[in-house]
């Protein structure tokens, strides 16, 4: 029986290229080779022993792509995706056709809709499937994924997914449906953090305890994730990064630039935003996005304290 069950696993495992092996992105890889697939990755000087260990090592991203069935980016921002997959070396030069590219990265949804028309263009297949959940979720392959792109594809692509995921929903059959999605997600978190921090430096402020007063919250309608998680690192000053300011800044400002064209007001998203501006500005770019309280400590002339 164990026999028969290794042999259907191995029948099914495929050939996956993974570019982008990041605070993310290099547990989502792990946890894809965990679940029986091989792994291809593209030479860095950075690129950690332990990956070395159970991944294929080719010169670049061409010859990646050349050598999988499906290739996987989870890189920071639109310019790095268009120049993994058009760039010298690039995705694109090493597709063969039926070759699915997926794109977990966050990243303009305008920009995916051409990214997949010329992948498409190629014989390629495309799906935008851009993640949430942070390094935690990461590495307990408990991440929401938001997938938009043709359903074939989707299905095709699930049993990837779950290996990384636990909460995977197909948004749209065109590409970009996911990216708005995680659009979406961002104004959310960011405006939910802002909120956190700013009932802690009142509670702190007015002479209370905040970390008493974040404890008698989580157990009202109040409660959510972010109070839990993130106040709790406010509290402590604990901003290694799960998901840097720099990234959310940016993701926020997707939201806004498409708010504008849309002719749509999202006053809140546009505080959120320069707020971690100015977080990015006094030395937090590359700090967890729960930072965001340094911004508001700053204007309260305070720092809060657990």
């Amino acid at each position: 029986m164990a026999q028969a069950v290794r042999g259907l696993r191995e029948e099914m495992a495929m050939r996956i290229g993974f570019i982008g092996l990041g605070i993310m992105g290099r547990p989502m890889a792990e946890n894809l080779h965990k679940g029986g697939h091989s792994l291809i990755v593209p030479e860095r000087r950075s690129l950690a022993p332990e990956t070395r260990a159970i991944a294929e090592v080719r010169a670049d991203a061409k010859s990646v792509a050349a050598a999988a069935e499906v290739v996987i980016l989870m890189v920071p921002d639109t310019p790095d995706v268009e120049q993994v997959l058009f760039g010298p070396a690039g995705v694109a030069e090493g597709l063969s056709p039926g070759t699915l590219v997926i794109d977990m990265s966050s990243i303009s949804p305008i920009a995916t809709r051409e990214f997949a028309k010329r992948i498409q263009a190629l014989g390629a297949t495309y799906l935008d499937a851009p993640v949430s959940g942070g390094e935690i979720g990461a590495k307990q392959a408990t991440l929401t994924i938001m997938v938009g792109g043709p359903n074939a594809s989707f299905e095709r692509a699930l049993p990837l997914f779950q290996l990384m995921g636990k909460t995977i929903t197909h948004i749209g059959e065109a590409n970009g449906a996911g990216q708005i999605c995680k659009v979406a997600n961002q104004i959310v978190v960011a405006c939910n953090i802002q909120t956190v921090a700013e009932a802690l430096l009142f509670a702190a402020k007015a002479g209370a305890d905040p970390a008493v007063v974040r404890k008698a919250i989580l157990g009202g309608f109040a409660a959510s994730r972010v109070l839990d998680v993130h106040g709790e690192k406010m509290l402590t000053r604990s901003f290694k990064p799960g998901f840097r300011i720099r990234l959310h800044e940016k993701d926020l400002s997707l939201a806004l630039g498409a708010a504008r064209d849309l002719g749509l007001a999202l006053p809140n998203t546009a505080i959120a935003q320069q707020m971690f501006q100015a977080a990015a500005a006094n030395g937090m770019a590359d700090a967890d996005h729960s930072a965001l309280v340094t911004s508001l400590e700053l204007l309260a002339d305070m720092k809060l304290r657990g």
